[in-house]
């Protein structure tokens, strides 16, 4: 059955379009030209946000924090294994399952660091490409408290995902 959803969502809305008279091939083409035009606003934000992810992690700069912020992880009973994680995770969603996976196969899924590491993922948002895609997409030049508000929920999914597996798991 869900092999079929889609043909048939498409087949159902070129069929409503039909029946209202819709002229479907000049729609989809204001359409596709909209779709495109909004990938031309986002993409100079895109390349800025993925070249800054690709130079820290290149670099070793990434290392270097997770380092740094390892002992203050530990104070705060987070396993200091997901700090490369916590860190990347506001800035990439790519970069956050590679950081992810890296935890999974050098701890184990079972362990505290790979739930950790699971909840975190799920519990935590790609900010700044968020801020990036969507604000582009409309044209909003200050973010004003939206990054500063999104990191604090971000930080208390970080914190919440630490204790909740704890509490549960261990």
């Amino acid at each position: 059955m869900t092999v079929w959803i889609v043909p048939l969502a498409v087949t159902g809305i070129l069929l409503y379009g039909a029946l209202r008279r819709v002229d479907i091939v000049s729609s989809f083409l204001a359409g596709a030209k909209d779709g495109l035009q909004t990938a031309a606003s986002i993409l100079p934000s895109l390349i800025l946000l993925l070249t800054v992810i690709g130079m820290l992690r290149a670099s070793g700069g990434l290392e270097q924090i997770s380092n740094c912020i390892s002992p203050l992880f530990q104070w705060l009973g987070i396993p200091p294994e997901t700090a490369p994680l916590a860190l990347i995770r506001p800035l990439s969603g790519s970069g956050s399952l590679a950081a992810l996976e890296d935890v999974l196969q050098t701890y184990g899924a079972d362990s505290i660091a790979g739930r950790t590491a699971a909840v975190m993922m799920s519990s935590t948002e790609t900010t700044f490409y968020a801020v990036a895609v969507y604000y582009g997409a409309v044209g909003v030049k200050r973010s004003r408290y939206t990054i500063p508000c999104a990191l604090v929920g971000d930080l208390i999914g970080l914190l919440a995902s630490a204790w909740i597996v704890r509490l549960f798991f261990f």
